[in-house]
């Protein structure tokens, strides 16, 4: 997509790779995305980090509806700008946001998160969808780090990102992105996940509160088995004995469930 580095050049914008500023390039990868997100005509999209709209023009043929939340205050009027000449229409709905998508507040009403992140943003936006948002997405597509998406889909040596999505939803990595795909190309590989959230999490608000107190003790010594972290409490001790998991596994081999089970008093 030639039409990026044109536009950019023309505006005479270089990005800021400190705020994550990689834009996609691929026309392949960019329908890749959309398509996993499958959206609907009445769906309500939101996009962070919009950029001068590359997804944004996509995302705004299928649905009635994007909010894009944007940090550069460079992008906002390039984004309406690149939207006007990639649409040639202004029959859209389009509502951007100048601010840290991280203190937006998300919708009450149903809702997507389709993006191409800042990556150092991942975990903090997936606290942010699912922990502090009074509703979470219904789904998320996002372009992020291929490293990052490998662990949360790691059903085997599991991390925080993964307990945290598992509660909350089925993650599956679409497809693998180069570097190439990028203006200008990033350091890392990339990935397409998909997070198909469940109707409801999988725990109450006050057990996924006690999951993430346990695995932050359990985590703080990662290589240690879990005498060495929550076995150290007589409380979390007896519980563990009580579900028959044994005290010599390390706190990653943990399945969802038994975190759930753990937690509840």
């Amino acid at each position: 997509m030639s039409s990026v580095s044109d536009f950019l050049r023309a505006h005479g914008i270089r990005l800021n790779t400190d705020l994550g500023q990689h834009f996609l390039t691929d026309h392949d990868v960019l329908q890749s995305i959309v398509h996993a997100a499958n959206i609907q005509p009445d769906d309500h999209i939101v996009e962070i980090g919009p950029g001068i709209g590359v997804l944004t023009a996509e995302l705004l043929k299928r649905s009635a509806q994007v909010t894009a939340i944007e940090l550069d205050e460079r992008m906002i009027p390039l984004l309406q700008k690149f939207i006007a000449e990639q649409l040639q229409t202004t029959k859209y709905k389009l509502q951007t946001i100048h601010r840290n998508a991280l203190h937006v507040p998300f919708p009450i009403t149903p809702y997507k998160i389709v993006a191409n992140i800042p990556y150092h943003i991942t975990s903090p936006l997936l606290r942010h969808a699912f922990l502090e948002s009074k509703v979470h997405p219904t789904s998320l597509t996002l372009l992020i780090q291929r490293e990052v998406a490998e662990k949360i889909c790691d059903d085997e040596d599991r991390g925080l990102l993964t307990i945290l999505v598992g509660l909350f939803g089925t993650p599956k990595i679409i497809r693998k992105v180069p570097p190439a795909c990028f203006l200008p190309p990033p350091a890392v590989d990339s990935a397409v996940l998909h997070i198909q959230c469940f109707n409801n999490p999988l725990a109450d608000p006050e057990t996924i509160e006690e999951i993430f107190r346990l695995v932050k003790i359990a985590f703080s010594k990662k290589r240690k088995m879990l005498s060495n972290t929550l076995g150290v409490f007589p409380e979390i001790a007896e519980r563990l004995s009580r579900l028959s998991i044994d005290q010599k596994r390390r706190p990653q081999t943990l399945s969802i469930d038994e975190w759930i089970a753990l937690a509840k008093r």
